[in-house]
């Protein structure tokens, strides 16, 4: 089942309950719901933390571990979730919701060279940002209802395989 998988890999809530820095944020963390692994909290936890990474935001991180404790699905997936944008990918993905917004907006697309100073920032994000945030809402809630449909394929594929290996087991123990 994919809850063994998922127990391997993540931080155990009792230790994570203990950590040092943790402890300020009190019972919030204590929440079960906040470390379930069932089908539609890690579903959930994937969902939000996709949408969060396709928002151009600074502390995407924190932002997706507020929103999964506000609304209770699994924080370590919602966390990890927002890794979907890295600086490999984050070029790559925010070029495309600036073309989707765009396309949106019916908006040319700008071909601007990126440069990191000031008058970069008052002049031409200035003029993208509207078909940024609006291509990046779009793709967000795509990508998350991608990961809801994926994860939720995922783990009844690998529900069904567990059943016919039980069955399967049972058989040639007769």
């Amino acid at each position: 089942m994919p809850r063994k998988l998922l127990k391997r890999i993540m931080p155990d809530h009792k230790e994570m309950r203990e950590h040092p820095h943790l402890k300020k944020f009190g019972q919030r963390l204590t929440e079960p719901k906040l470390w379930h692994l069932n089908r539609r909290s890690v579903a959930g936890g994937v969902a939000l933390g996709v949408f969060v990474g396709f928002m151009p935001i600074l502390g995407q991180m924190f932002v997706a571990a507020a929103l999964a404790i506000l609304v209770r699905v699994n924080l370590p997936l919602s966390v990890m979730g927002v890794w979907i944008t890295n600086p490999i990918t984050m070029a790559p993905i925010y070029f495309t919701a600036y073309k989707v917004g765009a396309w949106v907006l019916e908006m040319p697309v700008s071909d601007q060279a990126f440069t990191m100073s000031w008058e970069w920032f008052t002049t031409e994000f200035l003029a993208i940002w509207q078909p940024l945030i609006l291509g990046s809402l779009i793709c967000g809630v795509v990508a998350a209802l991608l990961g809801i449909i994926l994860v939720r394929i995922i783990w009844r594929l690998m529900v069904v395989r567990s059943w016919i290996r039980r069955k399967q087991k049972n058989i040639d123990d007769c």
